[in-house]
């Protein structure tokens, strides 16, 4: 069995064959599809695939922070909202965190934005799952303030260095790997072997970041294996061992 921690099935990419791909995903041994919520507006969309899947797809809830703009206060009370009306819905508080690579306009309300959802998280016992694009400083000081034994999750689409991703697991967090580790520019696969694999998940981010071989086109929650097999390259365990243990870590981060 296979977990994709970390999916946008319901994406505008898929609206063509969404339950084609889903259906691919799931025969090809995933089982289970978490589903991180952007914004209001996907909300809809991530709730009628776990509706159709059930026993498959798994609902998060939170506002990533490309999309803390002019209407980040209206955007954070919907999902406020949505959250505490039905908290036993949601695996996980997320796709939360902050991005500075595009435009720094909104930092401030980006910083405000992730502590008040990592104070959800906190209070509802949830794991956050969290972006973290040139921003790894910012979010580091957010969490060494939120840190307690409460507080878990994931660093997902994980790009940052050893140093980084030592400090990330010393707070308590586990590294979500996918097709960047498969880039031969990505970075990660070059220390990544330093990191017992205990402190690593399996995702695809689809629809973006496909892996080698498939890199510049539509990612799939199927392309995961792509992730394995570097992942039993760089830690020279079988595949059959990756998907052992990064599904036990998921299922321990997610109370799955």
């Amino acid at each position: 069995m296979f977990i994709d921690t970390h999916t946008h099935l319901y994406a505008e990419e898929f609206k063509d064959d969404q339950k084609e791909v889903v259906e691919k995903a799931i025969k090809s041994g995933i089982e289970k599809l978490l589903l991180p919520n952007i914004d209001v507006e996907s909300i809809e969309g991530m709730r009628q695939l776990v509706e159709q899947y059930p026993n498959n797809c798994y609902a998060m809830m939170g506002l990533h922070p490309g999309y803390v703009k002019e209407d980040w206060e209206a955007q954070l009370k919907t999902i406020e909202e949505n959250l505490f009306a039905h908290p036993e819905k949601y695996i996980a508080v997320g796709e939360i965190g902050m991005d500075l690579y595009w435009d720094k306009t909104f930092q401030e309300q980006q910083a405000l934005v992730f502590r008040k959802q990592v104070d959800w998280a906190k209070a509802l016992k949830l794991p956050i799952v969290i972006h973290a694009r040139d921003a790894f400083d910012e979010i580091f000081e957010i969490l060494d303030m939120e840190n307690c034994d409460k507080l878990r999750g994931v660093f997902h689409c994980f790009t940052g260095t050893l140093e980084q991703a030592n400090r990330a697991i010393d707070l308590g967090f586990v590294l979500g790997i996918g097709g960047v580790v498969t880039f031969k520019n990505g970075g990660i696969d070059k220390f990544l072997n330093l990191i017992d694999l205990k402190h690593i998940v399996l995702e695809t981010d689809a629809p973006y970041l496909a892996p080698v071989p498939f890199r510049g086109n539509r990612n799939e929650s199927s392309y995961i294996i792509h992730v394995i097999e570097k992942l039993s390259e760089i830690y020279g365990l079988s595949k059959e061992e990756i998907v052992d243990i990064t599904t036990k870590n998921a299922e321990k981060v997610f109370t799955l």
